[in-house]
């Protein structure tokens, strides 16, 4: 299993000997855990330590208390270094887990109604790739290109949508209150919810590798040996694959090992 889940900094103790990996759970947890089952069968010490949030991850990578993380991806870890100053860096590509548009209250994007309220991710980077998702589903305009895109940036909304905030972990629970939401596939299955996670009313591209999960280390830790061992084992065991498929729920719809399409 994983390390104990934490909710808060980890305290630094001097350098570990393990190969310490920060995640959320879930689909990132589950796949980690299973390299790192092959990866101690190797002979490596490999702990693996959960989050509960999606800031402290990057914040324990910078101070040391972990030697990667894997949760992000790119625009996300983009931000993080912008807002903190923090160099962490990309190393190397992951899973990509397809973005939905889900609700409990209706079948079909046709029966949105006027002014419904709609769940987006309060972080810059997932919000923006739920409004595009959002336009692709024809249900808004937006004024400008690419996913540096607010709701300010809305110039055409037929339906009059009204957008709420909200923290991306707790877009699941916002579900009951709320007309339609962006959601992760996993992170609904995690939420012991997987019927829903195979009917999104509709999904991001297959093929957005921008947002694949990224392997995310410190500037002086990206050519360490484990760390590549490591990432090496993730991309190659049968045990990873299969712990992705299951946290999907077996649907292969939802999700692309990236990793293949960067080596086509």
């Amino acid at each position: 299993m994983a390390g104990a889940i934490v909710a808060g900094l980890i305290v630094a103790g001097g350098p570990a000997a393990a190969l310490t990996i920060g995640v959320i759970p879930g689909m990132i947890a589950d796949s980690i855990e299973a390299a790192a089952e092959v990866a101690r069968a190797e002979g490596m010490d490999v702990e693996v330590v959960e989050f509960l949030d999606w800031t402290t991850p990057n914040v324990a990578l910078d101070a040391g208390d972990l030697d990667m993380n894997y949760f992000q991806h790119l625009p996300f870890l983009g931000d993080v270094n912008t807002a903190t100053g923090f160099t962490l860096q990309a190393i190397d590509i992951g899973v990509l887990s397809r973005l939905g548009l889900y609700s409990n209250r209706y079948d079909s994007l046709d029966a949105i109604p006027d002014g419904a309220q709609v769940g987006l991710a309060s972080d810059p980077t997932n919000q923006g790739r739920g409004l595009r998702l959002l336009e692709s589903a024809g249900l808004i305009t937006l004024g400008k290109d690419g996913y540096d895109v607010t709701p300010d940036d809305v110039v055409g909304n037929p339906r009059n949508l009204r957008f709420v905030e909200v923290d991306g972990p707790q877009l699941i629970r916002a579900m009951d209150d709320l007309d339609l939401v962006q959601a992760y596939p996993s992170l609904l299955v995690n939420a012991g919810l997987p019927e829903k996670a195979v009917a999104p009313l509709v999904l991001s591209p297959a093929d957005e590798d921008l947002f694949a999960m990224r392997f995310v280390t410190r500037a002086d830790n990206t050519d360490d040996a484990d760390v590549r061992r490591f990432i090496e084992i993730f991309h190659t065991a049968d045990a990873v694959r299969a712990a992705v498929d299951a946290a999907y729920v077996g649907d292969a719809n939802l999700y692309a090992f990236s990793w293949l399409n960067a080596a086509e």
